[in-house]
């Protein structure tokens, strides 16, 4: 599976198209020119980090290649479909289920990296490298995966080590971003929640104790929605936005819900100057402070 370290070389660009040329080594390795060209995206799945793409590989060199020469590191092929079959250039037409490792940091914001990793079977750099064919590189026009946007696309060779000291090898690392849709993550994660926030915040406008019932609703409610988003994502090891939004949210209707019960107690002890002053600080502060925080995590999404 492809490790954050094996990448630390390749940055998404934007696709280009270069003319390029067989390279003809006949003292050295063989070099391969290898290209990948998306079709598709089938399927995405963050929780088990997978994805099912339709591509098309292509090799040129100076000496015979055969595609059981290499193998797909990040995923195996589910069919291949042979498409130009000469000694010195190969094309096929692959289906191929892959893994990736999802960053899911900025959840349900997150962004990540599709990869289709190619390497020689046996063959080290010393007997073969690659060279990125960008002529027969790049991802289609029409190539959609629903819920996501395609950001851009990257490619780099990066040599590989198993064993300390042995001679590396030659590894293709071609990289597809994509990001979450920001209008369907608003609707389906933000707008449920936010419209509780309101309703919460406005009740402080209640000097009465019944709102206490209506408070109480609302965090239950937001308990529930956040439990059925939360589900849909894997156990991670570190807070993601989404965490950070609802400890946020949580504080925020905890604060209303405690200035109901202060309410409620000072009203049955006929106290109505407490009342009058909880009421008058809750309006105040709770949702400056409220707003306040909101606007800081949304900003840490664009600084």
């Amino acid at each position: 599976m492809f490790q954050p370290a094996d990448r630390f070389r390749v940055k998404l660009v934007s696709s280009g198209t270069v003319n390029s040329t067989v390279i003809s080594n006949a003292t050295g390795p063989a070099v391969v020119q290898i290209g990948v060209y998306v079709v598709d995206f089938n399927r995405f799945s963050v929780a088990d980090g997978t994805a099912e793409a339709n591509f098309y590989l292509t090799f040129k060199s100076d000496t015979p290649v055969s595609i059981d020469d290499f193998e797909i590191i990040n995923g195996h092929a589910t069919s291949v479909d042979t498409i130009v079959d000469t000694p010195r250039e190969k094309e096929y037409r692959i289906n191929a289920a892959l893994t990736a490792d999802p960053d899911l940091l900025l959840y349900p914001f997150d962004r990540h990296i599709l990869p289709i990793e190619i390497e020689p079977k046996f063959k080290n750099e010393r007997e073969m490298v690659f060279v990125v064919d960008t002529a027969d590189s790049g991802v289609d026009a029409d190539a959609d995966l629903p819920g996501w946007t395609f950001t851009g696309t990257g490619s780099a060779i990066v040599n590989k080590t198993y064993v300390s000291g042995e001679v590396p090898y030659s590894r293709a690392v071609f990289d597809y971003g994509i990001t979450r849709d920001a209008a369907s993550t608003i609707l389906k994660f933000f707008l449920p929640i936010m419209l509780i926030i309101i309703v919460s915040l406005s009740s402080l406008m209640m000097k009465v104790s019944s709102r206490l019932g209506l408070n109480a609703s609302m965090f239950l409610a937001a308990v529930l929605i956040h439990w059925r988003i939360a589900d849909s994502a894997p156990l991670v090891a570190y807070a993601t936005f989404l965490d950070q939004f609802m400890i946020i949210t949580y504080a925020t209707l905890v604060m209303v819900l405690v200035s109901g019960i202060l309410i409620l107690k000072f009203t049955e002890d006929k106290d109505p100057d407490r009342v009058g002053r909880i009421n008058y600080w809750s309006i105040r502060i709770i949702p400056p402070l409220s707003i306040g925080l909101y606007f800081l995590l949304f900003l840490s999404l664009v600084v």
